[in-house]
């Protein structure tokens, strides 16, 4: 990945330049949120300063929408976000989707049978699509501690009997790593894998990424690539470094993502976004 080459904008009245970006990009776990889920008052202060000087912000999750509206609503953002690792885009200010893409449950029962040969019985947690869709969590599946809502079933059935933009696997030995590993090696050509989180591995389209969601959304706000920074903390976040023109890891992120990314931050309790955005304001 290249170096920041977005050209500077109009000198303010002091000759100094203006917000080198049209475009800020942002995770919401361990990016933009603090570990209480909250958004500090100095990184709030720092996007409105950045979009007040001409760019846009925009969030870029793998939460889909039913677990990122509040967040949205609570910022009173208006604008476009990209939710569910790229599937969804979704018009914060009108409330409803614009785009969204679904997982083909037949490959993905295909998928989930041949990483259940290589390592044995997987627990199983869907995403339902659309903007009410609920998240189900099956039999053995760890859920995080937090306050995102999800309905427990036992009926493997129901897990499958609605549109589903992504499926959550949990393992009982092997670390997210090393499922998201195996389960790229088996069945990588049926699925897309990523690593989004803590005991988050996730099953989504083939080809679905961060990226594409946001190249989408960008097209729609008039926004180039070379004119967009992007902040994020994991695996699922390389897509996107790898689009933008400057990516910036959080001090926590994965060493995966510190490997591609242009620079290290403050870490997200620490305003790490705000640093940076301050020192390019």
């Amino acid at each position: 990945m290249s170096a920041p080459t977005a050209a500077p904008g109009p000198a303010d009245r002091s000759g100094a330049p203006a917000f080198p970006y049209t475009l800020v990009a942002t995770d919401l776990d361990g990016t933009l949120l603090r570990s209480d889920d909250t958004v500090s008052p100095r990184t709030r202060a720092a996007l409105a300063a950045a979009t007040e000087a001409g760019a846009a912000h925009i969030v870029v999750t793998g939460r889909a929408v039913p677990w990122t509206r509040h967040i949205l609503d609570d910022l009173g953002y208006q604008g476009i976000a990209v939710c569910g690792q790229g599937a969804q885009v979704y018009d914060a200010g009108a409330h409803r989707l614009l785009t969204s893409v679904t997982l083909d449950r037949q490959l993905a029962g295909l998928a989930l049978a041949k990483i259940e040969a290589e390592v044995g019985p997987l627990a199983l947690a869907v995403s339902r699509d659309g903007i009410e869709g609920r998240v189900l969590i099956g039999p053995g599946y760890r859920v995080q501690d937090g306050p995102l809502p999800a309905t427990a079933t036992d009926d493997l059935v129901e897990l499958w009997a609605e549109p589903l933009n992504k499926i959550y696997i949990q393992h009982p030995r092997l670390t997210d790593d090393e499922l998201a590993d195996a389960a790229r090696g088996v069945a990588g050509d049926l699925v897309g894998v990523v690593m989004a989180g803590e005991g988050v591995v996730e099953l989504l389209p083939l080809g679905l990424t961060k990226a594409k969601g946001l190249a989408l959304a960008a097209r729609r706000l008039g926004v180039k690539a070379a004119d967009t920074i992007a902040f994020g903390d994991m695996p699922n976040d390389i897509p996107m470094f790898a689009w933008a023109a400057h990516g910036v890891a959080m001090a926590g992120a994965h060493p995966a993502l510190k490997d591609v990314a242009d620079e290290v931050t403050a870490s997200n309790d620490e305003d790490g976004i705000a640093v940076v955005l301050e020192r390019l304001l």
